[in-house]
């Protein structure tokens, strides 16, 4: 049996009846997709949307690079067995597609992208908005999102769907492979009619597998664990992408190995834990990162070590430190010259819990005193850093966050990805269930918040999802207020004015930049941007697209203003203005270093100044081998 069907009429009906399962729960792999149509797309995948929207959700993006972020963010919202389609006209709207497709594919998070692109049959050659390439006439702009995607493959022709969707589904539902999956649709072929097997359109469930450890890998690492004295445990996003939370909480209660978090991690263990230490890193606690200094093994649970880890090779101090990483992707495994535990996240961590239960190993009761008085005192410094001495005073950034921390509860999720919030929330969040705190930081794309936000809203319509935002990052990409407000998505922005680009005008004058380009000033006399702040008014302007906006100015009034906002069922931004002077108590400094390469030769003294500093930190770095 066939049915006649043009090529993206199939694809829709094909990506429907796609489902996804692991531990018994089932999930529609493409939930919804979101468009923005062109001459590239209209007459296909948008004509086959309004033909199958009894069985495909469609929602209506204002930007494609927030399209895929708002898809990102449900896909993480939904443990990565769910995520959305993304469809966009050949041309600008493809090219605008590459930097969400970079963050998807860095994060490990499946999103499918369905650009159009030129015609197939050259009918016209070239035609509008096709890249003429004079050595290569199979190319268009498409072909950008070849690095940044797991899978891509151009249609040409209408039996070459088959194959291509088969393998888009594979990728997208692959633990170890998933990210960024880019069909490019060429536009004639998208409406041209082909006849279809009718299996084609049959459900099909595509397990999403959990992979047990080798028992040799396993006996190694038990082997491991035993022989250290301070072990460290440094959790990753893998844990929250095999929800593995219950089973790290059960390896550490029975071990007593303290527990640090990555941004992507954090939440892995909830903040009250015992053997909860909190972020680590350059952003990370005091606590976390002395007891990364001094670890000799470090268990790896989902982790890729990224330089903010690791302090850029400078952290994990010991002379005879190891690693072991548990990981179900080898290559991750593998990392800092590692003893590899090739599994599932919860699979290992259940196997190894079980073999060190069996040999009765934990840590030694000084260790745990140790690391517990240490958090103990970190806490303090929070806490000081959350109270407002003045409520009648503006803010600092850390009590907007102190401010936030004490209103919400275990539903609440959070969400951010750049600026300065990222390093104060990292540090100081207090996170109260294992998917709270939603930091996107692979990748730390400024506009990330408000379209994952909103992504995040419609995988967990009954939660309140707050997008923290700086003026930076909302300048970026504010355009999705407008979808939340025509659908009615009920997010909360908390929206932080301080006049710039703060954290790197903070890192810019750690390494001798002067702050240079990174405030939101009129010109000086002297040309540079020093002068009186810019008249912008950002709560005039998300009123604007629609939301309802409540200003604050004091620490009294954001406190009210965002227990408003928490009860509101309608799209609500709080905007506040922050204290920024020198004068001021902002977040404890990083904890540990970060390589950003300083001017080797320099004349301003600041720079020079500034090298000093460098050198004598890359000279403590050291390759684990």
């Amino acid at each position: 049996m066939t049915t006649r069907l043009t090529v993206a009429q199939a694809l829709v009906r094909f990506l429907a009846a796609q489902y996804t399962e692991r531990d018994g729960e089932r999930r529609r792999l493409i939930g919804a997709t979101w468009g923005i149509f062109g001459h590239g797309n209209v007459a296909g995948i948008g004509q086959a949307l309004v033909e199958h929207a009894d069985v495909m959700p469609y929602h209506q993006g204002r930007n494609e690079q927030s399209m895929v972020h708002a898809a990102v963010g449900y896909a993480r919202q939904s443990n990565r067995l769910s995520t959305h389609a993304v469809t966009t006209s050949i041309g600008p709207g493809a090219t605008n597609l590459v930097t969400g497709a970079a963050l998807a594919t860095v994060n490990h998070l499946p999103v499918l992208l369905l650009p159009g692109d030129v015609f197939a049959a050259r009918p016209a050659d070239p035609v509008l908005q096709q890249l003429e390439v004079p050595y290569a006439g199979d190319v268009s702009v498409n072909d950008t999102l070849r690095p940044v995607s797991r899978y891509f493959d151009r249609v040409t022709r209408p039996e070459a769907l088959i194959p291509a969707a088969l393998q888009a589904a594979r990728v997208l539902t692959d633990p170890v492979q998933t990210g960024a999956v880019t069909l490019a649709l060429p536009q004639d072929v998208q409406a041209e009619a082909h006849d279809w097997p009718e299996e084609f359109f049959a459900e099909r469930v595509w397990t999403v597998r959990r992979p047990g450890a080798d028992p040799a890998e396993l006996a190694e690492a038990v082997r491991a664990v035993r022989q250290a004295r301070r072990p460290l445990v440094v959790a990753g996003g893998g844990v929250h992408h095999s929800r593995a939370e219950e089973a790290l909480a059960e390896f550490a209660s029975a071990t007593r190995i303290p527990v640090a978090s990555t941004q992507a991690g954090k939440g892995s263990l909830r903040h009250d834990h015992p053997q909860d230490v909190g972020g680590i890193g350059h952003t990370g606690t005091a606590t976390a990162d002395e007891l990364a200094r001094t670890a000799d093994l470090v268990i790896g649970v989902g982790t890729r070590y990224t330089d903010f880890t690791t302090a850029s090779g400078t952290l994990f101090a010991h002379p005879d430190v190891r690693f072991l990483n548990l990981n179900i992707a080898p290559y991750d495994g593998h990392k800092l010259a590692g003893l590899p535990l090739i599994a599932d996240a919860r699979s290992g961590l259940g196997e190894l819990t079980e073999a060190l239960v069996m040999h009765g190993h934990t840590v030694t009761d000084a260790y745990v005193a140790g690391y517990t008085a240490d958090k103990e005192r970190w806490e303090r410094r929070v806490d000081a850093c959350f109270a407002a001495g003045d409520d009648a005073a503006r803010p600092t950034q850390p009590q907007v966050i102190g401010a936030l921390d004490a209103l919400v509860d275990g539903s609440d999720i959070i969400v951010n990805a750049a600026g300065s919030l990222p390093g104060d929330l990292h540090k100081l969040w207090r996170a109260r269930s294992r998917d709270q705190y939603h930091l996107e930081y692979g990748y730390s794309c400024m506009g990330y918040e408000i379209p994952a936000a909103l992504g995040v809203k419609l995988a967990a319509p009954e939660r309140n999802v707050w997008a923290l935002v700086g003026d930076g990052t909302y300048l970026m990409m504010p355009t999705e207020i407008v979808t939340a407000v025509q659908e009615g998505v009920a997010i909360k922005v908390l929206l932080v004015q301080n006049h710039g680009y703060a954290s790197i005008g903070g890192l810019s004058e750690s390494v001798g930049g002067e702050r240079f380009g990174t405030a939101y000033r009129f010109p000086a006399e002297d040309g540079t941007f020093t002068g009186a702040p810019l008249p912008v008014d950002l709560a005039a302007n998300a009123a604007s697209l629609g939301m309802r906006v409540l200003r604050a100015t004091t620490v009294r009034e954001l406190r009210e203003a965002l227990a408003e906002a928490r009860a509101a069922g309608t799209p609500t931004c709080v905007y506040v203005e922050t204290e920024t002077s020198d004068t001021v108590s902002g977040a404890p400094g990083a904890q540990a270093w970060w390589d950003v390469p300083v001017a080797e030769t320099a004349t301003r003294p600041s720079a020079v100044r500034a090298r000093e500093l460098y050198e004598r930190h890359v000279s403590t770095r050291r390759r684990h081998l």
